[in-house]
């Protein structure tokens, strides 16, 4: 099966061929730890889990390794410990970075896990590799593509001839744009920055600079090349990520001698209710907001993958309804069935730029002919329908009691032509989140993602 890509860097979809099909190798940019992860971090994590599945199933599990880093070097870190110190947290500031860092980490871990997310062979954090970031960054000095002025490091962006084939912009037009930070440290206004100083207040680590923390672009540069090697095969991230940050990522790594990322993937961003995401237009909030407030992860898993990677996705409450409602029925179609991967039907659509939304439309498809084993299978393909995040189904509502009285009330009103009582049933069960199917075979009740049980209390 030949996989096609869409890369980033030509503009174009590709055959992917890896470097070596032993050890086929990804890079995804990871979160910065300072707070819970909002629903837009998760689109690129379900992407990009969904990729690495296909490429063990392609490849083989023991022949793929996937790295997503965790940025535990950063400002935001610092403020958020720092406001923790002034409200009388116990403790040195690097103690509360570490505290918080750790704390951000595990709950993203568990967030990401409670979406069905598969863990990445390897999840550095930055302040594990500072070494190799220092030592990167003195060869790039070494070759003129990077300076150290007041307690700075540099790279040197117009020595890198190629710089903005990413992104498709030009030095000039960033500069005519004002994409750039000013700094009177800087030889030009695009130069971006390697390492910068610490104050005493701040983490810091020693460097042929002086003290100082690494700047942002170096720290991928240095993990994936500590873990994968001069040369792999994808590099994967939100296309927010694109300029600057992956475009400077391989700046550095190319002026080093890295071949760097032979393919870039870039995922869009999400909406709300068709509004962009922000605290002030209220529409913002975290994957364990949802998680808390009852949506199941698999839920919010079937909505983000709903649309295509490249497409902007939109995230609505009817879309949370609706994908609910759907995977109890096929929950409900698919229990008790062995897992047979022989009867998975969605490798191709996935081979064709991972295209998920294909995929859920043939899980329609087979949800409707009736074909359990192939429904199990081709979800398993995506990450749904499994037992990791299948939990918020077992033991879930048990209307068959309700069924029997809905017929029987039926019967009785077909008996005496007095509907009254049906309707008023039916309103009841509405009201508790039940869909009601009424057809000449009998009812059919379906719980939805608004089902309560409290309110069904005394009709029996």
């Amino acid at each position: 099966m030949t996989i096609r890509l869409h890369n980033t860097k030509t503009r174009t979809k590709e055959d992917f061929t890896p470097l070596d099909p032993d050890n086929v190798r990804m890079y995804v940019c990871g979160p910065t730890v300072y707070d819970r992860a909002h629903l837009g971090n998760a689109r690129p994590v379900l992407v990009f889990d969904v990729l690495y599945r296909l490429l063990r199933h392609t490849y083989g599990a023991d022949h793929v390794t996937y790295v997503r880093n965790f940025t535990d070097v950063d400002d935001k870190i610092n403020a958020t410990a720092l406001a923790r110190q002034e409200a009388g947290a116990k403790g040195s500031l690097e103690d509360l970075i570490a505290e918080r860092s750790d704390e951000t980490i595990s709950w993203y871990l568990a967030d990401m896990g409670a979406l069905g997310a598969l863990e990445p062979n390897h999840a550095p954090r930055a302040t594990a590799y500072i070494a190799p970031m220092v030592a990167m960054i003195e060869g790039l000095i070494e070759g003129g593509h990077a300076y150290a002025k007041e307690g700075h490091a540099l790279f040197r962006v117009r020595s890198y001839k190629e710089y903005g084939a990413l992104s498709g912009r030009s030095v000039d037009d960033m500069i005519a744009g004002a994409r750039v930070e000013v700094a009177p440290f800087k030889e030009d206004p695009m130069d971006f920055v390697l390492w910068k100083p610490s104050t005493e207040d701040q983490p810091g680590w020693d460097s042929p600079w002086g003290r100082g923390r690494p700047g942002w672009h170096i720290e991928c540069s240095a993990m994936a090349y500590d873990l994968l090697g001069p040369a792999f095969d994808i590099h994967g991230g939100g296309n927010d990520l694109q300029f600057p940050h992956h475009e400077n990522e391989i700046a550095q790594s190319k002026c080093c001698g890295h071949d760097f990322a032979q393919v870039w993937m870039h995922n869009e961003m999400l909406q709300v209710e068709g509004k962009k995401m922000s605290k002030s237009l209220g529409n913002f909030f975290t994957v364990r907001d949802l998680l808390d407030q009852g949506v199941p992860g698999e839920v919010i898993r079937f909505v983000m993958l709903s649309t295509h990677y490249r497409k902007p996705m939109d995230w609505t409450d009817k879309k949370r309804a609706e994908a609910e409602t759907t995977l109890r029925k096929w929950r409900k179609l698919t229990d008790g069935v062995a897992l047979d991967m022989g009867q998975e039907r969605a490798s191709d659509a996935l081979a064709d730029d991972v295209n998920v939304s294909e995929v859920i439309m043939r899980m329609h498809s087979l949800a409707s002919q009736g074909d359990a084993a192939a429904l199990k299978a081709t979800g398993a393909m995506i990450g749904l329908l499994g037992d990791n995040i299948g939990d918020w189904v077992v033991g879930g509502a048990d209307l068959q009691a309700y069924v029997e009285l809905f017929n029987a009330t039926r019967s009785a009103a077909t008996e005496n032509k007095d509907f009254a009582a049906v309707d008023a049933l039916k309103a009841r069960l509405t009201e508790a989140g039940v869909e009601v199917r009424m057809s000449k075979e009998g009812v059919a009740l379906e719980p939805t993602a608004s089902f309560d049980a409290s309110k069904l209390e005394g009709l029996l």
